[in-house]
């Protein structure tokens, strides 16, 4: 196999990429003068290296070179900067959406680092050594992406890339994700193969116990008033945001914004109610995460409404809730996002069909799901949003009442 610096040497002597598209251009040019800015603080001689991490603690930098940048996600520019990454990979060829082209995108979604750097040719096989151990795609002056082995995952101008060419996963990835299949399997269900892995271990950075168990509080909250504006099952009046943070005082200040306006508006849509009423289900997830509630059944049928309430009204406040917390190894939270995320994309395939959710798994409980544990492990906001209109959740109020509350 030609080593990383006899493909690069043929890489840039290859014609320069075609323009890009007008609509795309504006997009492209900033995002190429973004990667290519640091390339004076390298040496001349030196290849200009942009390396996209998404493990947390980066491996040595054990070989000569000249760093031109570091960042994580600490700095506030490098989120938009990596929004303009994706665009950018979405952008080349035919904009089809090609295994390699998902693949590069979900990597960039995970990034935790980014490094420019200077590599001398001589040293061009020891970066890709540690480019493996970084869990790195580069960017290269020419336009291309490519594995840590140097092959085009991505060429600019949109040409075919390596056959061999493969994004970089940890080995845990790989291990859970057949897992997961396997698992999936015995119960009668195949996500598509060439669904990619997850994020693992080496690349978590799981939310802190406080921050959880106030989360839970925010979704019980808002999912218990859904509940009690919904006037199909509730004659008396609905409870008010005051009662509610009365009871739940840790809940307000981990409200989202979405949630804030919800809590506050007197007359919410039913469009609103029906779709706050099923946080119950991402309470109960994090409820299972710290330890509060033994299992996570699986998701085809909605939670025990009565214990997901009663857990925290037990607990009283956040104190409560940490108090009787144990927080459940990274491990287990992983084979869980896994798990949903391939049955997730088994309900959204028949959403697309415009059939029925297959039986045994039910859509909003795996959406409320997923979308939490995304959360947990700083993911959130990504191939979580449900296309269709919300049901109601088929819940009752008898622990909410006025009479219940001592």
């Amino acid at each position: 196999m030609k080593n990383l610096l006899t493909r690069l040497k043929t890489a840039f002597s290859k014609p320069a990429p075609e323009p890009a598209r007008p609509q795309e251009h504006q997009q492209h040019q900033q995002h190429q003068r973004q990667q290519q800015e640091p390339q004076a603080d390298a040496a001349k001689d030196e290849v200009l290296i942009n390396a996209y991490c998404t493990v947390w603690d980066l491996p040595a930098l054990d070989f000569p070179h000249t760093l031109a940048g570091r960042r994580d996600l600490s700095y506030p520019e490098l989120a938009p900067h990596l929004s303009g990454f994706v665009g950018y990979v979405l952008g080349r060829g035919d904009g089809q959406m090609t295994r390699n082209r998902y693949h590069a995108m979900r990597h960039i979604q995970r990034v935790q680092q980014h490094l420019s750097l200077g590599v001398a040719p001589e040293q061009l096989d020891a970066f890709a050594g540690w480019a493996q151990r970084a869990n790195a795609i580069a960017f290269l002056a020419d336009g291309s992406i490519r594995d840590p082995q140097g092959r085009i995952l991505l060429a600019a101008n949109g040409a075919e890339p390596d056959e061999q060419a493969a994004l970089p996963y940890p080995q845990q990835a790989w291990q859970r994700k057949q897992r997961s299949e396997q698992t999936l399997a015995q119960r009668g269900f195949t996500p598509a193969a060439s669904l990619p892995p997850l994020i693992s271990e080496p690349e978590l950075r799981m939310r802190a116990p406080d921050e959880i168990a106030a989360r839970a509080f925010a979704l019980l909250a808002v999912a218990v008033r859904a509940e009690s504006l919904n006037e199909t099952m509730n004659s008396g009046e609905p409870l008010t945001p005051d009662e509610l943070f009365q009871r739940l005082p840790a809940a307000q200040a981990a409200l989202t914004p979405n949630e804030r306006d919800f809590m506050a508006t007197a007359q919410p849509s039913e469009e609103a109610i029906a779709k706050f009423g099923w946080r119950y289900e991402a309470a109960y997830l994090l409820e299972w995460a710290l330890g509060l509630v033994d299992t996570l059944p699986f998701p085809d049928a909605i939670c025990d409404v009565p214990l997901t309430s009663r857990v925290l009204l037990q607990a009283g406040d956040l104190q409560g809730a940490l108090h009787a917390a144990r927080m459940r190894p990274d491990s287990e939270i992983l084979d869980a996002l896994d798990q949903h995320y391939r049955l997730h994309w088994i309900v959204r395939q028949a959403q697309v069909q415009q059939q029925p959710a297959p039986a045994g798994l039910n859509a909003d409980v795996l959406m409320e799901r997923h979308h939490a544990l995304n959360w947990l492990v700083r993911f959130e906001g990504k191939g979580c949003i449900h296309p269709m209109a919300r049901r109601r959740h088929p819940i009752c109020s008898a622990l909410w009442r006025p009479s219940g509350y001592g």
